[in-house]
């Protein structure tokens, strides 16, 4: 019986902060120490607050450590430790807050949050199986197994109002109806979508790296469900740490006979397999991703038909996020009632999201469904940094749209995004300031888009490029009034023929800057200037004499020879040579140069 646990981030970001490190360090300090009957130390998922990562945890004593170094390690074990004494140093504080917290959970960044999906991350080994049966893992599975038909099964989460969590919000208990019938007389197939390519987005992979055994327990109940006896996890192989962890869990659920056959002894057969994507965005549309599962090249298909009648090797098949599938077995447990009693009248439950952007607080978070996004940005996200005006948020990608402050106090759900002109996506939030131009934004996810476009067809091979075409010419100061409407016309063409919801949606961006940011488009085409100072063929860097001191640091610091003038005199800029790197402007101690 160990006397302390001591809980260090093993997601991906706090593993580029050094977690790895840390944890070898942290062993080597304890055995020093002579702890090793008395401290034990667990490698765990993302806790969320990806800003004060690396984060270390001590229990009992819930002390958060925050921004921890592997020469950080030694203080923590003789002092905390050996000694007792708490590393006041190191320990997470909040602005607000006049003393430590005893608890993550008193801080701002979690109090507002309600962890559903996200609960075992950041508390458990997700490399141990025993850890997650030891917080009810398996538990759901044994009972739909044991006391309840697939037809409840199905109505349990159909009661309980979940939504697809993926991007499109299909309610979860409707595509599980309309493919499980004739159970047993056909081969059918249960996929999981963790092949997250949106910009900024990092909610499946940290679910993943977290709590892998959720995601196989969820998928084994949609299998009885439906009637199937094959799952496939679509991952991509970038998430190393989360594949890594994904073969392990699967392994030990074999082991255990939570996979495989006669599953609880109930004559239930269902197994699972892995496999890797190669990182094509759009391999997240149902269709391409099974299309890739079966080895070949990954391109959406027509629908209908839909997957539930003939999807996956031509079988009905049904496909669900991670997120989705996070938060299937605590519905089993806890009842429909409960999930169906947090979150809106049409969205319920909780919504993960990856805060990221000009944000304080940059991290993992999972709201209740109605939460405003002033609350999410102000509150959990801490706020903008150096006291910058929120411009607006995007959401959901590069199939999403901008949510601008005339809307700050939005509550956030599938249908008033919608209605705004966004969506909720997957769960990206990317969070912009009064230095970011809008019309970049838009031209930044348009060349994503373009970029990742599969070809297939005509409209969105085509007409992205058009449509990013465009934004180029506008961002270099070329655009004219009547480009604009064509740009318009565009997204709307693109919207109505593409294939697939990848390409119908990948104009929303620029529909919605368009609507809220006009002005901004109008200020490059008509007067050749960004307002935000951001597109660089539109910027000029400019010499203010009454502030000029002469002291030549920025023409020492010019790479193109640009700026001319004598020892204590003003100097002034050549546009012409002028490459408009800011290096001068960087470089100035007087703040005499600036960019309009």
């Amino acid at each position: 019986m160990y006397r302390a646990h001591v809980l260090v981030c093993g997601g991906t970001g706090c593993n580029s902060g050094g977690s790895k490190k840390i944890i070898s360090k942290l062993r080597e300090e304890i055995e020093k120490n002579d702890l090793n009957d008395e401290v034990c130390v667990v490698e765990t998922g993302c806790h969320g607050l990806c800003a004060q990562g690396p984060i270390v945890v001590v229990y009992p004593d819930a002390v958060s450590y925050a921004k921890v170094t592997v020469d950080d390690v030694p203080e923590i074990v003789e002092e905390h430790l050996l000694k007792g004494r708490v590393v006041e140093r190191l320990v997470y504080k909040e602005e607000s807050m006049d003393s430590r917290i005893t608890s993550l959970n008193d801080t701002a960044f979690y109090r507002k949050q309600k962890r559903i999906a996200l609960r075992n991350c950041g508390v458990i080994d997700p490399e141990s199986i025993d850890e997650y049966i030891g917080t009810d893992g398996y538990e759901a599975l044994g009972k739909v197994l044991t006391e309840m038909t697939p037809d409840e099964v199905i109505q349990v989460i159909l009661d309980s109002g979940l939504r697809g969590r993926g991007g499109a919000g299909f309610p979860t208990g409707l595509k599980w109806k309309f493919a499980s019938g004739n159970r047993g007389n056909v081969q059918k197939y249960v996929c999981c979508n963790a092949d997250e390519g949106d910009p900024g987005a990092f909610m499946d992979r940290s679910v993943l790296e977290g709590d892998p055994h959720v995601v196989l327990e969820a998928m084994a109940i949609a299998g009885y469900a439906i009637g199937a006896n094959q799952g496939y996890i679509y991952v991509r192989a970038e998430y190393p740490i989360a594949v890594d962890r994904l073969r392990t869990a699967i392994k030990q659920a074999r082991e255990y006979g939570l996979l495989g056959k006669d599953i609880f002894g109930t004559g239930f057969d269902f197994d699972i397999d892995l496999r890797l994507g190669a990182g094509a965005f759009v391999c997240g549309e149902e269709t391409a991703l099974m299309t890739s599962i079966e080895g070949n090249r990954g391109e959406p298909r027509p629908r209908p038909p839909f997957p539930a009648v003939k999807g996956l090797f031509q079988s009905p098949t049904i496909l669900n996020n991670v997120e989705t599938y996070a938060n299937i077995p605590r519905i089993i447990l806890n009842g429909p009632e409960w999930f169906a009693s947090m979150g809106t009248e049409k969205s319920k439950g909780t919504k993960v999201f990856a805060l990221g952007g000009k944000i304080n607080n940059t991290g993992l978070v999972e709201i209740p469904m109605g939460t405003t996004l002033r609350t999410i940005v102000e509150e959990i996200g801490g706020g903008i940094p150096e006291g910058k005006k929120f411009k607006a948020a995007q959401t959901g990608g590069p199939s999403g749209g901008c949510i601008p402050a005339e809307h700050f106090d939005i509550p956030i759900d599938y249908d008033n995004l919608i209605s705004i002109g966004s969506m909720m996506g997957s769960g990206g939030l990317i969070v912009m300031d009064e230095d970011n131009c809008m019309v970049d934004i838009a031209k930044f996810f348009l060349e994503f888009t373009v970029d990742e476009s599969c070809g297939k067809c005509t409209p969105c091979r085509v007409g992205t490029k058009r449509m990013y075409e465009i934004l180029d010419k506008i961002t270099k100061g070329q655009g004219t009034m009547e480009d604009l409407g064509k740009l318009e016309e565009l997204a709307y063409y693109i919207k109505d023929n593409a294939l697939c919801g990848l390409g119908q949606t990948a104009p929303n961006p620029v529909l919605s800057t368009l609507r809220y940011f006009k002005d901004e488009y109008i200020a490059h085409v008509k007067d050749k200037r960004c307002p935000a100072g951001v597109c660089k063929d539109l910027l000029q860097y400019i010499i203010d004499p009454d502030k000029c001191r002469g002291c030549t640091m920025c023409a020492r610091t010019c790479p193109a020879n640009a700026i001319s003038g004598k020892v204590k005199e003003v100097h002034t800029i050549d546009p012409d040579k002028c490459i408009k790197c800011g290096a001068c402007m960087s470089s100035c101690g007087f703040g005499a140069i600036y960019k309009k």
